[in-house]
């Protein structure tokens, strides 16, 4: 064996350990790449339901107090003592009714000079027809006449007090033998027909009519609904609100509605097709008052934000965001964000 033979058997251990290293390294290095790679998504799993169109009844409802029709505030036109009030609040009264009698004792003076300037008038008449007298001193006379006929007549009306409408006594500020001083002796409202007004969106302008039927719910009655009809437009917009007010009419011949009564005013402007989805469906975004929806495209979850119409029983009316026919997702949204792939596993058509 030459020298040159020895010494390659010589490095055949260590050309052994070279290539061992290098091999170990070469499988260090793919194990790491290996660990390093993304993980698969995992596949969310979600209950969907076809968007629709359906006929949605376009509801507006406004919050209203109901008002009396007529308000009159029983007053005299000058002061006085006040001898007898005949009704009490609560009572019912007609027009024409007296309702307050004031100190009479100017009056009955009045009326004595009325009837003295009566008999003086008749008299000179008889003179005058025999020339004893000029027809200027009866004009005279006469005028004195017309203008103390009034001044009764204004007395009459400020001692005997009557209400000028069909109504009920709703307030009273005085008892008997009191001096008037500023504040109604009564209130008298009128309770058939009553009146609600409501401050409506700049929006329906163009759609509210006159003579329009609406719906009215008071709290105090629950679910009891009453009619009324449209009978004022404010014909300007406020510019501060975007509102403009309506008057509501509303029929009270049993008196079961009164002033005070707080209620809902419901107008409706008939109905138009719109998408309409589950309740469930809907997702309020975290502090804000967006409103957002999810779909499902091609095994893949989409982020709609969504107008919000009308509540039709459990359902929603969607004014846009998405369309009909969309998958919209009612169960398992809460882990999904835009892009998430997902797997249905129940779509309600």
């Amino acid at each position: 064996m030459t020298m040159k033979t020895k010494n390659l058997y010589k490095l055949f251990p260590l050309i052994g350990l070279i290539i061992v290293f290098s091999c170990g390294k070469k499988n260090a290095d793919t194990a790491t790449d290996v660990s390093s790679a993304p993980a698969p998504k995992d596949t969310i799993k979600v209950n969907t339901t076809i968007a629709r169109l359906q006929a949605v009844e376009q509801n507006a409802v406004y919050t209203a107090n109901v008002q009396a029709d007529v308000i009159n505030k029983i007053t005299p036109a000058i002061p006085g003592r006040i001898e007898k009030i005949y009704v009490e609040i609560g009572d019912r009264v007609g027009k024409g009714q007296v309702l307050v009698q004031m100190e009479s004792s100017n009056l009955q003076q009045q009326r004595s000079q009325l009837a003295n300037l009566q008999r003086d008038y008749d008299r000179y008449n008889e003179l005058l027809k025999v020339g004893g007298i000029a027809q200027q001193q009866v004009d005279q006379i006469k005028t004195q006449i017309d203008v103390l006929t009034a001044a009764v007549k204004n007395l009459e009306d400020n001692t005997q007090l009557k209400s000028p409408i069909n109504g009920v006594v709703t307030a009273r500020s005085y008892d008997n033998g009191d001096v008037f001083a500023q504040l109604p002796i009564l209130t008298v409202q009128q309770l058939n027909p009553l009146k609600a007004i409501i401050n409506v969106s700049e929006s329906y302008f163009t759609k509210v009519k006159l003579g329009m039927t609406v719906k009215i719910n008071l709290d105090v009655y629950h679910d009891e609904e009453f009619t009324g009809k449209v009978s004022l437009i404010y014909p300007t917009i406020d510019a501060s609100t975007h509102t403009f007010g309506v008057e509501v009419t509303i029929n009270n011949p049993n008196l079961k509605v009164r002033p005070g009564m707080f209620g809902r005013v419901t107008l409706n402007f008939g109905a138009i097709n719109n998408v309409v989805v589950p309740d469930a469906a809907v997702q309020k975004q975290s502090g804000t008052n967006d409103k957002y929806v999810f779909t499902v495209e091609n095994g893949v979850a989409k982020h709609h934000k969504v107008e919000l119409g009308q509540r039709v029983g459990s359902d929603f009316e969607i004014l846009s965001g998405i369309k009909d026919g969309d998958a919209v997702v009612t169960a398992g949204q809460s882990r999904l964000i835009d892009g998430s792939p997902v797997v249905i596993i129940n779509n309600e058509k």
